[in-house]
């Protein structure tokens, strides 16, 4: 009986593996490997007649509970509410727009000086489908290194054909020698980054101060929102009725300074001028429904805003396929 058994379930193995060879089931043979890659960082949306491309530049940790002015368990607390902890990861975002008739790009990264987790965002331009030499303008929010360093590499300008725009309070501060003189030692690096990465467009002649707040080309204005730098400039992009506001480095920490707007950071120059220069922006931006694009949110960093109490609801924008 056991002998019969035997070769029945022998029987019943070999029918049960034709038919799965038959249906074109094969057994598993190994897990799959985890690929810890993301895709690539570009995001594309329509702003009235505007293609609006945001392109991630990477990330970096950010010790927050050491930089915002607050006391670090109520910084450990409001980050616990969004299921965060420190150091919190910081996108790194900066937004690309065609406006038909001009290739205009908002800040350009770090370059990579940040460390081996930023620096994409010259990969993700090209992913995106354009190229550097087709950039026409470059619209510098204010000149940290997070915010220019992707401007050159190795001494040659990273986009040839274009004019780069800043505002003069930047230009005339982070560009001067007397100035990194007058600073400590440990802000000279700064000052240096900026130096090296506007020098090509320095030499030929495509740096241009922006003075007065005003149209600079066809659908996009400065406004300048001076405090986390002398001379930070937020900028109106606008067409066909709609707008969007890049917004710089006027919030860094979303899961914080949301909640409570007056919280600033130690990156802030002038910290009453910040706070000041954010609800300006913030409170226009809530009542029109605009949307703003900042660097340090998570990618792609837009959405639009609403009152909520003393502070702000962000409301990121909703996924649209090009049509």
């Amino acid at each position: 009986m056991n002998h019969l058994l035997a070769k029945t379930s022998s029987a019943a193995a070999l029918i049960a593996a034709f038919a799965l060879s038959s249906i074109g089931i094969a057994p598993v043979q190994a897990a799959a490997p985890i690929v810890k890659t993301q895709a690539p960082g570009f995001y594309r949306m329509m702003l009235g007649d505007f293609e609006v491309t945001a392109l991630n530049d990477g990330s970096f940790d950010l010790p927050v509970d050491k930089l915002l002015k607050q006391p670090p368990n109520k910084t450990d607390a409001a980050l616990a509410k969004y299921f965060l902890k420190v150091p919190v990861e910081t996108s790194v975002n900066a937004f690309l727009v065609n406006t038909g008739s001009k290739l205009v790009l908002f800040d350009t990264g770090t370059g990579g000086l940040s460390g081996p987790t930023s620096g994409t965002l010259l990969a993700n331009l090209k992913a995106a489908g354009y190229k550097p030499e087709q950039v026409d303008d470059i619209f510098i929010t204010h000149m940290h290194g997070d915010h220019v360093g992707g401007l050159s590499h190795d001494g040659v300008a990273v986009f040839p054909n274009a004019q780069v725009h800043a505002g003069k309070g930047d230009v005339d501060y982070w560009l001067s020698t007397d100035s990194m003189d007058k600073a400590p030692d440990s802000a000279k690096g700064g000052f240096q980054t900026a130096m090296k990465s506007l020098g090509p467009y320095i030499a030929a002649h495509k740096l241009q101060a922006i003075d007065s707040d005003g149209e600079l080309v066809p659908g996009v204005t400065s406004w300048a929102t001076p405090g986390h730098t002398p001379g930070h400039t937020s900028y109106v992009v606008e067409s066909n009725g709609q707008k969007m506001i890049i917004t710089g480095d006027l919030i860094h920490v979303a899961a914080v300074q949301f909640d409570d707007p007056t919280v600033t950071i130690s990156f802030d120059s002038e910290e009453k001028s910040a706070a000041a220069s954010r609800d300006k922006v913030f409170t226009r931006a809530a009542r029109d429904g605009t949307i703003i694009a900042a660097a340090h949110l998570q990618f792609p960093g837009m959405g639009r805003l609403r009152a909520a109490g003393a502070g702000w609801q962000f409301v990121p924008v909703n996924y649209a396929r090009m049509r």
